[in-house]
């Protein structure tokens, strides 16, 4: 009977799920289109290879520097590489980067604040003093600092965009775990009998997650940005690689000279992906909220 009633509940809350996420996007047409915009850029991250009409990596010497036209819509780079190609394609690459550093500093942001935020003590302190360390740093100084020691690989890129993003989460979920802690519903679940990691990550946590949500938003945004301008100063993704920051930074060369769409379609690129993550934060916190499923 038991199991009975969870497969036929199942099914109920998945669609009442699917009926709160409809209900947020049509309550506000803004995030429907930032929703709609984050589709886009996924479409370009996973089939992006397979439709651009070039070879990102192809040179051909006879057609460098050419403007945007019918046959190269961005126009070539000054290997004759197609810019049109290289944005689409390099797509994939700022996502991964974007979203691993999100969710690694999350994870383990979310952890740490939790634990301090629910016991409090010198745990709290110490825990609250190192986060205000990392955070006197100014953080993509950090994060070149890290990148220049460990070595400028992608993965290093993302631990390293990780680490400088871990101290909002912490400080966010500590202070949110602070608050609830002793809150009526947290002591009536404990009087239930639930054991601390129960109530912490049952009931207090999902609490917290409507804030975390548009931090989340944020920090995709920065990341995007924290690996573009290490890319454009020399510190990121190795060259030949598509890679928006990199292309602005060998773009910027020629501006001078009058090849402005070399920078100017990458930077367009990183700024609608920016622009699209700010714009998610509403959304992810309405989805996400307790309160807002009433």
């Amino acid at each position: 009977m038991t199991e009975l009633s969870l497969q036929t509940s199942s099914p109920g809350k998945s669609s009442g799920t699917l009926r709160h996420i409809g209900w947020v996007l049509r309550e506000n047409p803004v995030t429907g289109l930032s929703f709609l915009m984050f589709a886009g850029l996924l479409v370009s991250a996973l089939l992006g290879p397979f439709i651009v009409p070039y070879d990102p990596l192809a040179t051909d010497a006879a057609s460098a520097l050419q403007p945007p036209s019918a046959a190269h819509w961005f126009g070539t780079d000054n290997l004759g590489r197609d810019v049109f190609s290289r944005v689409i394609v390099a797509t994939r690459l700022d996502l991964v980067i974007s979203v691993a550093a999100v969710a690694l500093s999350f994870v383990f942001g979310s952890l740490l604040g939790a634990i301090a935020g629910y016991r409090g003590g010198w745990t709290d302190t110490a825990l609250s003093r190192v986060l205000d360390t990392i955070m006197a740093f100014p953080l993509f100084v950090l994060a070149m600092g890290i990148v220049a020691a460990l070595g400028n690989s992608v993965a290093n890129i993302i631990y390293a965009t990780a680490i400088i993003n871990i101290p909002f989460y912490a400080r966010l979920v500590r202070a949110e775990v602070n608050i609830r802690r002793e809150a009526g519903f947290t002591l009536a679940a404990k009087l239930a009998g639930n054991s601390d990691l129960r109530v912490l990550a049952l009931h207090i946590f999902p609490n917290a997650l409507p804030p975390m949500m548009v931090q989340v938003s944020l920090n995709l945004g920065w990341a995007i940005l924290n690996a573009a301008g290490l890319s454009f100063i020399g510190l990121g993704v190795r060259p030949p690689t598509p890679e928006w920051g990199i292309m602005v930074a060998e773009g910027a060369n020629y501006i001078v000279s009058g090849e402005w769409w070399l920078a100017l379609f990458p930077g367009l690129w990183l700024m609608l992906a920016v622009f699209t993550f700010n714009l998610m934060g509403d959304g992810l916190r309405d989805i996400v909220d307790p309160r807002r499923r009433t």
